[in-house]
């Protein structure tokens, strides 16, 4: 079992920053990837990014390639998500995820259905 708990949601203007946080807990060692995804209003819910534990390798959707950032820090089991330059369209519930099942030679999913734990997500608001 892998617990997943968010942070770092809020309202922020366009053109403007947050990070949000994701910390890890329990069995991170059976971890392979890590993802992020986001959810609007009477929308499905949308891969955002993912980035491989213990690899490194990272991957983006188109809508936010370039402006969003993924990374971990090990010391902490924390993942963060730099979100820069936002817009009021990634406005959205944002969930982190745990896979922990390899995934081809890629080794990360973009499918919301091959992640296995979920957090209970944070709320992000980009104003026009």
């Amino acid at each position: 079992q892998v617990q997943l708990v968010e942070s770092g949601g809020g309202l922020v203007q366009a053109g403007g920053s947050l990070r949000l946080s994701c910390v890890a807990s329990g069995r991170t060692f059976s971890i392979y990837a890590m993802g992020w995804f986001r959810q609007a209003p009477g929308k499905e819910r949308e891969f955002v990014s993912t980035i491989t534990w213990g690899g490194g390798s990272t991957y983006y959707a188109d809508s936010v390639k370039g402006r969003f950032t993924i990374s971990i820090d090990y010391s902490t089991n924390t993942v963060h998500l730099q979100m820069n330059s936002l817009k009021p369209e990634d406005t959205a519930v944002y969930y982190c995820a745990a896979d922990l099942f390899p995934r081809g030679s890629s080794g990360y999913s973009t499918r919301s259905d091959s992640y296995d734990s979920w957090g209970q997500g944070t709320q992000v608001t980009v104003s026009s």
